[in-house]
């Protein structure tokens, strides 16, 4: 099992996938966006990743973290019934490490809800499964991996496709995501400014419709 890799960032085009050279071998490795983000803002030559190995018949998956407790927090979900790699990185992808404790120990159903893949019974599972195992994890006051994100220099047009691509990922139709991004775009954010801030919308959509409901 590979628990970690070190290595030169090649390829980052698509926001939550990368692939590490380790010696000359290529490692395909999917991250949450608050990781991505955090390795585009790295000005360093090699990069480290915390993993999460996944080895199925057809598939041998890696899963890599800037942050153990991002890397443990993963782990803590899919331990959830009916929370799979994917919405897992999903939550981590929407939610803080320090954020998702929070709302954990508060019992923040709603927020839990705007997750893609989230519906109300799964949320309801996900707070009564997971708190015994966050009675440890101490992120309250830890500084966020989004804190220490820099800009990254390219295109508007770019940017625009990139921040679409990721809330797709994130399991948002791609329609309601041009639509807030329409709304949200200076011309001038760059692709995580314009991610961070249409998922606040979406959110905020999501919670306009449940109320309203």
């Amino acid at each position: 099992m590979i628990g970690w890799l070190s290595g030169r960032l090649i390829d980052k085009e698509q926001p939550g996938h990368i692939v590490l050279d380790v010696q000359g071998v290529g490692y395909d490795v999917e991250t949450s966006l608050n990781t991505f983000f955090h390795l585009e803002s790295e000005a360093r030559d090699l990069v480290s990743l915390h993993i999460h190995t996944v080895i199925r018949e057809d598939a041998f998956i890696l899963f890599g973290f800037a942050d153990k407790t991002e890397r443990a927090l993963f782990r803590a979900l899919i331990k959830v019934n009916g929370i799979g790699p994917k919405v897992a990185m999903s939550i981590l992808s929407n939610i803080s490490p320090g954020e998702f404790v929070q709302t954990v120990r508060s019992n923040n159903l709603l927020r839990l809800t705007q997750v893609p893949g989230i519906g109300k019974k799964t949320a309801e599972r996900l707070l009564i499964e997971i708190k015994d195992n966050l009675q440890h994890f101490e992120c309250d006051g830890a500084k966020d991996l989004s804190t220490s994100i820099s800009s990254t220099v390219s295109t508007y047009r770019k940017e625009v496709d990139e921040a679409l691509s990721a809330l797709d990922s994130l399991g948002y139709k791609r329609h309601e995501a041009l639509s807030v991004i329409k709304k949200i775009d200076d011309q001038q954010m760059d692709c995580e400014a314009l991610i961070r801030l249409a998922l606040k919308h979406l959110y905020s959509g999501h919670q306009a419709a449940i109320s309203a409901s």
